[in-house]
Order: C-alpha cells, then structure tokens, then sequence
C-alpha cells in the first residue's frame, strides 16, 4: 500500500526555506535548489532530466490528469500543502497550482558546451549583466525557438533561476544549457580553447549604433552573440572581444529611441535562422 505523504498545514521552517527561494539568490545558491511553477516548465523539467528534489501537490481529491499521472510514479519525494501554502509558494492571486517542484539547479560548468553538445554550426547567446529575470527568460525562450545552442549570463546579472525568469522561459530554460558566468574572460577563454581545437567561433554584438546593419552581418557558422545589458549596452571587455558589432535600423523620427534587450536578441536571432536556413537550401 503506497505511504500518504507528510502534509503540511501552517508556515514552519522547512515551508520559510521554500519561500526564501522565491526571492534570494544567496539562498538558491546555497542551497542549489529553485522552485519550479506551471505545468510546462515543470514538464520540460523532467523532459530534460532536471533532478527534482521534492513534489509539492495541493492534495486535491480529483486532480488533472496530468498532475495525477506525475503522482502515480513520482520523481521525488511528494510533500502535500494546504491550499494557501501553495498558492504562496506559486505566487498566484487566484487559484492553487495543483503541482509545485523544488528542484536542483544546474551546474555553471563550460564542459555543457563542449562541441559535441553545441554542434558545428552552433548559436550561443551571452546576455551580458542584465537587470531583470522576466528578460533572462523571454530571450531564452526565443534562444530554444529559434534554434540557438545554449544562453550564457555574464557579470552581476539577474538569475536565470528567479521563479520569474522561468516563467517567462515557459520552461525553455530546462530545453537547453544555460550556464551563470562571472565575466566574459572566462567565456572568452573557452572559445580560445575551441579555436585551437578547429572550431571557428565568431563573436558579434549587438549596438544601437554599431556600424553595421543585421542583415549585411554573416551569423552562420559557430556564432557567439552578445546582447548588452538594457541600459548600458555591452560591458569594454565584450567590446573588445567582438570581431563585428551589429545594429538592428529603426524607423527616424519615431518616439523609440532604442529596443529592449530581449526584443533585440531575438531579432538577431530571428535573422541567424533565416540565414542559416537559406545556407542549408
């Protein structure tokens, strides 16, 4: 007979752990677990193999299909909690998530983009310090629509890992391998490696006023873009390290004087694919 999981029914030090994952990166980080929300992000999760700590479930007496199918042969350990301690921990006005997961974070580890997981064309997005998760994630989601290979994260950045950016992914963020890197010296050194081994990466950024238009910027091949932070564009070393710098033209005279970063990766990204797929014709 299958054991009835531990319940909970009030807020007690092991549900205040949880909560703190909400908000603080420190906690995530040492302890290396996140908390998943939704039923895609959730789904892709265990699609790609992400290690999930604990089931959480609301302990509904007629639960969907879905979240009755995960309960029947569950990943981990299932832990019930009373409705109002879900829908805290789900961050929902209304209504309980039937189904929460705190699961393992990924390792930070550039052996994930070896060239036999990139492949030989590969598309690698370095988001460099951006300021909000909701971004991190709707560029992610992009990144695995359009085909890129992995999205990395430079310098005093938001975390990928934040509830919110994984929401915005709608769980893209597990599709792929994004990796939290403190600069772009160690990006940098990895693609040297890459070099001396035959790989030929190219690295092109992304400016409002970069000198040369998308379109005319060849993206096939082992491309690294580099997509600057919201406010202050690309970091010196990135610059730097940029063998093309690239600007998306905007119509004159219109009240935007620039794109939101995760919109302007994305263009970029749209036009690696368009090339890429008119090179493979």
């Amino acid at each position: 007979m299958a054991r009835r999981p531990v319940r909970i029914e009030r807020r007690n030090a092991q549900f205040q752990q949880w909560q703190a994952l909400l908000t603080n990166r420190t906690k995530r980080t040492r302890s290396g677990e996140m908390v998943i929300q939704g039923v895609r992000p959730l789904t892709l999760a265990l699609e790609h193999g992400i290690e999930i700590r604990t089931l959480l479930s609301d302990g509904r007496e007629t639960p969907s299909r879905w979240a009755r199918e995960l309960l029947a042969d569950p990943p981990a350990p299932v832990i019930d909690l009373a409705p109002e301690l879900m829908a805290e921990l789900g961050e929902r006005d209304e209504g309980t998530p039937e189904l929460l997961a705190l699961a393992a974070i990924p390792a930070d580890d550039l052996s994930r983009l070896s060239p036999e997981v990139l492949g030989p064309d590969a598309l690698v997005v370095a988001f460099d310090r951006p300021s909000g998760p909701r971004n991190i994630g709707s560029l992610v989601r992009s990144a695995d629509a359009l085909g890129a290979s992995a999205v990395i994260t430079t310098g005093h950045a938001a975390d990928v890992w934040d509830p919110a950016a994984i929401r915005a992914s709608t769980g893209s963020v597990f599709a792929l391998p994004v990796l939290r890197l403190s600069s772009p010296r160690e990006v940098l050194a990895h693609l040297e490696g890459q070099r001396a081994g035959g790989v030929d990466w190219r690295v092109v950024g992304l400016d409002e006023a970069g000198g040369h238009t998308l379109e005319s910027t060849d993206l096939t091949g082992p491309v690294l873009l580099v997509v600057g932070n919201e406010t202050a564009g690309m970091s010196a070393q990135w610059r730097e390290a940029c063998a093309v710098i690239a600007e998306i033209p905007m119509v004159p005279g219109t009240g935007a004087s620039s794109l939101n970063a995760a919109v302007a990766g994305s263009i970029a990204l749209y036009e690696a694919r368009r090339q890429r797929d008119a090179a493979a014709r």
